[in-house]
Parts: structure tokens; C-alpha cells; sequence
């Protein structure tokens, strides 16, 4: 048994062993509840104080200096509530402003914390954007450090990248995983000066296991790596093995750290089938399969996708982060070609 198994099943055993885990979780659930209503309520305060300095910086009477008035009237009267500041008081404004009179976020707002808040209006560039991370913060159940990184990382653009393919077999395949995998994984948390090999690259991965599920996707559950799978009198071991609870399927990670080359495809077919018949439940759908590579020529995985009947990803990682003004360009310029065409 490998250590991870081992761990999952100590803490299992833990959970077994323990007479009042219904007591810990009516407590715990009853702390999640406290939490998002006082958030809640937080958020709708900082709304309102908003809408408040908003109108009123408006009207002739009150003048320029009205948020200085303000802010000095709280470090008087108040000097234990925090962020009433001068800045603190601007950020309030701006954020009813920026979401005042828009019904598709405005029943989310009150489910992200102040803190996410204020890095989605700092770090979006448009609307769009900011709508993408406030539906991807909640959908992921992203902390602020979690948040931070996936926006420092290009995530919304890596996203929207991702789905501009336009060649018939990579589009099939993501409109059959339903557009839940990229083209492209940022990996800067491993330890790039240690991977050599595919062995290697499989380690560094499990040794950071948390950060590589939050970049590929919370809605991953992690089963075990060199997993074997058995065809006639062969043992084949697939690198990495995850259960998808959105999609109800296995998803096989292929680790290659060189250029995507076709017959990756064919050893990825072998491992799902083997996995469909041998190992996916009556209830969860056809296993799917990501082939991992450190590069990739689109036209050559257009044509060893294009006779594979199992829904096979190929992705590119980066062990550093991309530079987010180059990811913004190339956006920028796909949106331009679109726009072109519709016209």
C-alpha cells in the first residue's frame, strides 16, 4: 500500500474511531452557518455605506473632500471598526458602483468574502472578468490565497483561451468533458529543478498534491498514483488516478515530460477501456483521460484525436507562471478575430 492510500485510510479510521463525529459535525455546520450569515451581512453593510458615499459625492453641497469628512468622523467616533478609511471607504463606493443594477451577480455577491472582493476588483480588467471569478470563487469554494493565485496565474484567460480551439476532434473532446479541462496547467509550486523523468515529475506532483488539485479543480478526488489495471496477462500502471464528482467519472493523468507525441493516444485508450470494464461503477460515466505534456503541436493532436472514441484531454503545463500581459494580449487578439468574423 502507498502512502497516500495508507493516509486516507488512517483518517478514515480516525473518523471510525471517534464515538462523537455527529456531535463535532452539528457543531462544525452550525460554525459554517454563523460564518456566512455574519459574512452576509457584512458584505450587504459595505453595499449600503456604498450606495451612501456614491449618492452623495454626487450632490454639489457635500463637495470634494466629503470621503476625507467621512473617514476622519470614524478614526474619531469609531477608531475600532477597521477598514473606514479614506481607501477603505473609495472601496466600498467602488463596489457598489461596479455592481449596482446587475442582476446576474448580484444575488452571488453576499456568498464571497470582503477579502475576495477586493482582489476581483483590483485584478479584472472587465466585467466579463470579474464575473468569471466571482462564479469560479463560489463554484470552487476558492480562500483568498486560493483566489490570489488562480488570478495571478491568468487563470480567466488560460480559460478562455482553452476554449477557442476550433479544431473538430480537441473540440469534441472538451464538449464531451464539458469544457472542465484546459490547454494549458500552471505547475510553478513544483520543484522544477528535480524533475528529470516522468518518475520524478509523478513525485514532485504528489508531494504538493493540494495545489495541483486547486489548479486542474477542487471537484477532484484523488485514488492513488502507479495504479494498476490488468489487461490479459499485462499489468499496466497509469500515473495518476482522480474521480471527478461533477463529471461521475475516472480521470487517468498521463505524466510526460517532453512533446506530446500520437501514440500517447493509443496507450491512453488501453488504460480507460481497462477502466470502464474492470474498475467504473453501473452508475458513473466513461473514464476520461489527460495527457499531460510539457508541449504540444495542436495539428498533431487534432489527428491522433481524430479516431479516439474515449474523451482524451492533452494539456501543456508551464513550471512558471505565464506572464499575465502576454495571456491578456493573445486574449485581446482572439476576441478581435471574432469579432471580425461576426461582423
Amino acid at each position: 500500500m502507498n502512502k497516500e492510500k495508507a493516509t486516507l485510510q488512517n483518517i478514515n479510521t480516525e473518523k471510525n474511531n471517534n464515538p462523537f463525529e455527529e456531535i463535532v459535525m452539528i457543531v462544525e455546520n452550525a460554525k459554517e452557518r454563523a460564518y456566512r450569515k455574519v459574512n452576509e451581512e457584512l458584505i450587504l453593510m459595505y453595499q449600503e455605506v456604498g450606495k451612501y458615499i456614491s449618492e452623495k459625492t454626487k450632490e454639489a453641497s457635500y463637495g470634494s473632500g466629503f470621503v476625507d469628512n467621512v473617514a476622519e468622523f470614524f478614526s474619531t467616533n469609531y477608531p475600532e471598526l477597521k477598514g473606514f478609511n479614506r481607501r477603505g471607504l473609495y472601496r466600498m463606493k467602488q463596489f457598489y458602483e461596479l455592481y449596482s443594477g446587475d442582476e446576474k451577480v448580484s444575488t452571488l455577491l453576499t456568498q464571497l468574502s470582503w477579502s475576495n472582493h477586493l482582489k476581483i476588483m483590483s485584478g479584472s480588467k472587465s466585467k466579463e472578468e470579474r464575473e468569471f471569478y466571482i462564479n469560479f470563487a463560489i463554484k470552487e469554494n476558492l480562500t483568498h490565497r486560493e483566489l490570489v493565485r488562480q488570478m495571478d496565474s491568468g487563470y480567466y484567460e488560460r480559460y478562455m483561451l482553452s476554449n477557442s480551439n476550433n479544431l473538430p476532434a480537441i473540440q469534441r473532446a472538451k464538449q464531451e468533458t464539458h469544457n472542465l479541462f484546459m490547454d494549458s496547467y500552471v505547475l510553478e509550486f513544483l520543484d522544477a529543478p528535480k524533475i528529470g523523468n516522468e518518475r520524478e515529475f509523478q513525485k514532485s506532483i504528489l508531494e504538493n498534491l493540494k495545489n495541483f488539485i486547486l489548479e486542474i479543480g477542487k471537484d477532484f478526488s484523488f485514488i492513488g498514483n502507479e495504479y494498476r489495471v490488468q489487461v490479459g496477462n499485462h499489468d499496466y500502471y497509469i500515473d495518476l488516478l482522480f474521480y471527478h464528482r461533477g463529471l461521475s467519472c475516472l480521470v487517468a493523468f498521463e505524466l510526460k515530460i517532453g512533446e506530446f507525441k500520437p501514440e500517447y493516444v493509443g496507450k491512453m485508450n488501453l488504460y480507460l477501456e481497462a477502466l470502464d470494464r474492470e474498475v467504473k461503477k453501473q452508475t458513473e460515466n466513461p473514464s476520461v483521460g489527460v495527457i499531460l505534456c510539457a508541449s504540444k503541436d495542436d495539428e498533431v493532436v487534432e489527428f491522433a484525436l481524430s479516431r479516439s472514441l474515449s474523451p482524451t484531454m492533452v494539456s501543456e503545463y508551464r513550471l512558471k507562471l505565464i506572464d499575465k500581459s502576454l495571456l491578456q494580449r493573445k486574449l485581446k487578439e482572439y476576441i478581435e478575430i471574432v469579432e471580425e468574423i461576426e461582423e
